[in-house]
């Protein structure tokens, strides 16, 4: 099943805002750029137009202790609209964005990305060249992580001396 095949499309807007989320902005360019087949993308407005701030972040000792502030990470935030489109639900795609980091209009392009997503005519193609690319580049990523932590894992055992 890929990121973006669970079963509500709430679900399914969730998946595809992670990948987002994580996506370079080369790859949002280009991606978009090849989406609107070279032509201008879609008219939008802005709600909340691409701010930096702060978000605190919490962790737990061991995933599952008491949480605990572990500092601030730098945040940027978008929320756009779609003007003269009409999403699945007849209403304008309002289209969000988050990440990690400074940069305004990745930002931007991803909150582009995200109302486009919403529009059936333009969701398949955007969804195959943009967000399965990006999740299965993510999941490998991921994947190559957890096999380089699990080759310096060293297993604790206790031999019983006497009996």
């Amino acid at each position: 099943m890929s990121a973006t095949e669970a079963s509500s499309p709430n679900s399914r807007r969730q998946a595809w805002l992670a990948v987002l989320a994580r996506a370079p902005r080369a790859d949002l360019e280009a991606a978009l750029a090849q989406a609107c087949d070279g032509a201008a993308p879609p008219a939008y407005e802005w709600l909340r137009a691409p701010e930096i701030g702060l978000a605190m972040v919490r962790g737990r000792i061991g995933g599952t202790g008491d949480p605990f502030n572990l500092g601030e990470a730098t945040v940027t935030r978008a929320t756009l609209r779609l003007t003269g489109v009409a999403g699945s639900d007849g209403a304008a795609p309002v289209g969000v964005a988050w990440h990690l980091g400074r940069d305004k209009r990745r930002a931007e392009l991803a909150a582009l990305a995200d109302a486009m997503l919403q529009v059936p005519e333009r969701h398949a193609a955007l969804n195959a060249q943009l967000i399965e690319p990006l999740a299965a580049r993510i999941a490998a990523q991921r994947e190559a992580r957890r096999q380089d932590a699990a080759s310096t894992r060293v297993e604790f055992f206790t031999m019983v001396r006497g009996d």
